[in-house]
């Protein structure tokens, strides 16, 4: 893959090794040998400024100590400048996955804080639905508390029912037994006015003596007749009130069923409430586990990042060493050179 721009140093080197190879450092040979990177009026910009610095072909031949100052200044700026393209392309390394770092940091602290934001709000639907719960739960307290009055009170009705039925019954019973003593009677009295009938001729002076006494007892049966007629009137009545009781307390009893069937509601609405608490619980913990995810991933990168600043530095660092060297060789290279050497420069020294 081309990159995106070429020095004067790839320039050169090229260009030489073209030459020590024999070809002809032609644009596209140079660009060739670059790997099809760089455009032809680059290429040709850095060949006519090289020319330049070489100078004419024709002129006389440098000495060993210019030829050598020159190379090592050629190399010294050859490798300030190779220097120069590493620090460079790790600076544009740095900086781009330094940007993607912090866009990623950016986008995991708005993902953090939208996290934050709505674990609050669960925590306040929490709360509300925790206040709902502790009304809910109150109300059905009440409720049952109504309830178990009313089931009280339809127990003492039912009681109430019962004692008033055995009363009923225990009516009744008087009532047939009063039936059948009059019909005891009725039948007894009519067995004796028969047997009197017959016994009226031969016995008629004992039947006048008698007829006094039986219509005096007469008088005692139909004055008890009457007060037994009495009391099955009151009987009746009775037994009418009781009836009237019973269907009262029978409506008071359907009355209760609507009570009932609210209370029943109000149940399962409290539980309905108890399992969407679990629900908002269970998405709570969720989101804590995602934040405390996110905020791990945010300290691994801000680790990443430390240790790209510390690759940065380790190359600044070989850099300066680099340029140390280079300044030390050519302090080494400048010294003041022997008399003899001196008078053997050409006359076409520059110097």
């Amino acid at each position: 893959m081309a990159r995106s721009g070429i020095y004067k140093a790839e320039v050169l080197r090229a260009r030489n090794a073209l030459a020590a190879a024999g070809r002809h450092p032609s644009i596209d040979a140079v660009r060739e040998k670059l790997g099809h990177t760089g455009s032809k009026s680059t290429i040709h910009r850095f060949l006519k400024e090289i020319e330049e610095e070489e100078g004419p072909k024709a002129e006389a031949p440098l000495s060993i100590s210019e030829a050598l100052q020159d190379l090592v200044s050629r190399l010294a700026q050859q490798l300030n400048e190779e220097a120069q393209t590493q620090i460079t392309r790790a600076q544009q390394a740095h900086a781009a996955q330094l940007s993607q770092h912090q866009q990623e940091s950016e986008a995991l602290r708005t993902q953090a804080q939208s996290t934050q934001q709505v674990l609050k709000q669960t925590s306040g639907f929490l709360d509300a639905e925790k206040t709902a719960h502790a009304r809910t739960s109150q109300a059905l307290n009440v409720k049952i508390l109504e309830w178990t009055q009313l089931t009280q009170q339809v127990t003492d009705l039912q009681a109430q029912l019962e004692a008033l039925e055995k009363h009923r019954l225990s009516l009744e019973d008087k009532h047939q037994h009063a039936r059948l003593a009059l019909d005891h009677f009725r039948e007894t009295s009519q067995a004796q006015r028969t047997q009197d009938q017959r016994r009226h001729e031969q016995q008629v002076q004992y039947l006048q003596s008698e007829c006094r006494s039986l219509n005096e007892n007469l008088a005692g049966k139909q004055q008890e007749l009457a007060q037994a007629n009495q009391e099955n009137v009151r009987l009746s009545g009775d037994l009418s009130h009781s009836q009237s009781d019973a269907l009262r307390l029978q409506d008071e009893v359907l009355a209760l069923h609507p009570l009932k069937d609210m209370l029943q509601q109000s149940q399962r609405q409290a539980d309905s409430r108890a399992q969407q608490l679990d629900e908002l619980l269970q998405v709570q913990q969720k989101t804590e586990t995602s934040a405390q995810a996110m905020q791990q991933k945010i300290q691994e990168l801000n680790a990443h990042l430390q240790q790209s600043e510390l690759k940065q530095a380790a190359l600044q660092s070989a850099l300066s060493v680099q340029e140390h060297m280079v300044s030390s060789l050519l302090a080494k290279l400048t010294v003041p050179k022997a008399p003899e050497m001196t008078n053997a420069l050409s006359p076409a020294d520059p110097r």
